[in-house]
C-alpha cells in the first residue's frame, strides 16, 4: 500500500484483518508506525517496497489524483518487472488511468483502475470497488479485492479506464443526492413550524422511498449538532463532479441534476455572489425595484 492517509491506512488495516501480508510506504514515515504495530511491514522507499514483496508484486496506490499518482506510477514502473501489478485506488480521471495502463504495459506491468467508495466507514463496512483491467490483472488483485469489498460490493467493470469512469459517474450521482437532501432540509428549516429536522431524518430512514445510507449519516449529524451550527456551508469538490459534467457534454447526455449540483458547490464558496449583484442592479434599472446597500 502506497499512501497511508485515512483511506490507505484503513484499507491496510482491513487487509491485515483479512489475513494478508501488507507492505506499506508513505512519504511521511510516521504514517506507517500505527500500521506496523498492527503487523504491516514498512518500507523505506517504493523500490524497497517492491523488493520486499517478491514477484508477482501487487502494489495498491492510494495517493491524491493527478501528479502525485502519475509520479508514483512512473516510479513503480522503474522498480517493477513483467507480470507485476499496480492498482490505482484513488480518484483518478479515467483517461489518466488509461494512459497509466499504457505506460506500464510498455514494461509488461499489469494495471487496474479501482474506483473506491466507502470513506471512513470502509474499514468496518467494506469498500465498494469498481475495477477496470484485463482479466489477468483482476485475477491477481482479486484476493485483496474480495477482502476489501463487502459481499456484492465488487464489480469487474471491463478494460482499463472503465473502473474510474464508473466511479466518476457514481460521484456525479452522489453530488445530486447530496444537493437534493440539502435543499429539502433547507425548506423544512424554513417552514411555518419549528420542525424537528433530526426526527424527520430518523423517520425517513424507515420505510421511506428516500431512505439511504446518506440519510443515516445526516440523522447522525443532526444528533451531534441539531442546528448544524458548528458547520460552515462551504462545499468543496474532488474534481469528479466536474469530469462527470464534462463527459455529459462530450457525449450529448442530458445531466441537469448532476451539473447543477456542481454549480451549487461553487456558489457555496462565495461570500456574496457577483451574479446576484448584477441581477439586483438590473431589476433596479428596468423596474425600479429596491436594492439593499452593501
Amino acid at each position: 500500500m502506497v499512501g497511508l492517509g485515512r483511506m490507505g491506512g484503513n484499507m491496510t488495516l482491513r487487509l491485515l484483518g483479512g489475513g494478508h501480508a501488507v507492505h506499506v510506504f508513505d512519504g511521511n514515515p510516521a504514517m506507517a508506525d500505527p500500521l506496523v504495530r498492527e503487523g504491516a511491514i514498512a518500507a523505506r522507499s517504493i523500490a524497497d517496497l517492491v523488493t520486499g514483496l517478491g514477484h508477482p508484486a501487487v502494489v495498491w496506490v492510494m495517493v491524491p489524483a493527478g501528479k502525485p499518482t502519475e509520479d508514483t506510477i512512473a516510479e513503480l514502473k522503474e522498480a517493477m518487472v513483467k507480470g507485476d501489478l499496480v492498482v490505482d485506488g484513488g480518484n483518478s480521471y479515467y483517461r489518466d488511468s488509461m494512459a497509466a495502463g499504457a505506460l506500464l504495459a510498455e514494461k509488461g506491468v499489469l494495471f487496474c483502475d479501482a474506483g473506491t467508495s466507502g470513506g471512513v466507514w470502509g474499514r468496518e463496512e467494506g469498500y465498494c470497488l469498481m475495477v477496470g483491467g484485463e482479466d489477468e490483472a483482476f485475477s491477481l488483485a482479486e484476493p485483496a479485492l474480495r477482502t476489501l469489498a463487502p459481499a456484492h460490493g465488487l464489480i469487474h467493470t471491463g478494460p482499463v479506464g472503465s473502473g474510474h469512469f464508473v466511479k466518476m459517474v457514481h460521484n456525479g450521482i452522489e453530488y445530486g443526492l447530496l444537493q437534493a437532501y440539502g435543499e429539502g432540509f433547507d425548506l423544512l428549516k424554513n417552514a411555518d413550524w419549528p420542525l424537528d429536522l433530526g426526527g424527520i431524518a430518523n423517520a425517513w430512514r424507515e420505510g421511506s422511498v428516500v431512505r439511504s445510507w446518506l440519510l443515516d449519516l445526516l440523522a447522525a449529524a443532526f444528533r451531534r449538532d441539531p442546528g448544524l451550527e458548528t458547520i460552515r456551508g462551504y462545499v468543496d469538490d474532488s474534481g469528479e463532479g466536474r469530469w462527470t459534467a464534462e463527459e455529459a457534454v462530450r457525449r450529448g447526455v442530458p445531466a441537469p441534476v448532476m451539473t447543477t449540483s456542481l454549480y451549487m458547490r461553487f456558489l457555496s464558496r462565495q461570500d456574496e455572489s457577483f451574479s446576484a449583484k448584477v441581477i439586483a442592479a438590473l431589476r433596479h434599472e428596468f423596474g425600479g425595484h429596491a436594492v439593499k446597500a452593501d
